[in-house]
């Protein structure tokens, strides 16, 4: 994976590439969205903690395809509230820490999810 940033255009503003050339991928993982719910399906309050969960859940998808973190290509976060952005990137910089091409990623803000106690939605991209 080859992170792409032009020069002429402006850095990325948090932690992620502007673009992700994969040349030759042989092995694709997309991922349905993940939410802040425990496998009993309790849901925590904060989009901290659900963040983290939701995380945990993309760890443990790429672990069950044999891939890892430094695998993901993508990462596309819905949160309900502008209020909760930064939460989230904290979440995710510290998912990311340590990697050396960080994923592209687009961070946008809904009305909703299927239920009102859900604050945020992961959905992740992965090959080799």
């Amino acid at each position: 994976m080859t992170p792409i940033t032009p020069p002429g255009i402006r850095a990325p503003f948090g932690a992620y590439s502007h673009g992700i050339h994969l040349n030759g991928a042989s092995e694709l993982l997309v991922m349905s969205g993940q939410l802040g719910a425990e496998a009993d399906d309790s849901v925590p309050d904060g989009v901290e903690a659900q963040a983290e969960i939701a995380f945990a859940n993309i760890d443990a998808i790429l672990a069950e395809a044999g891939l890892g973190r430094g695998d993901v290509l993508r990462l596309n976060a819905y949160v309900t509230a502008r209020a909760d952005m930064a939460g989230y990137m904290r979440v995710r910089d510290a998912w990311l820490d340590g990697l050396a091409v960080r994923p592209a990623s687009t961070l946008m803000i809904v009305s909703g999810f299927t239920r009102p106690e859900f604050l945020v939605e992961i959905e992740a991209l992965a090959a080799r």
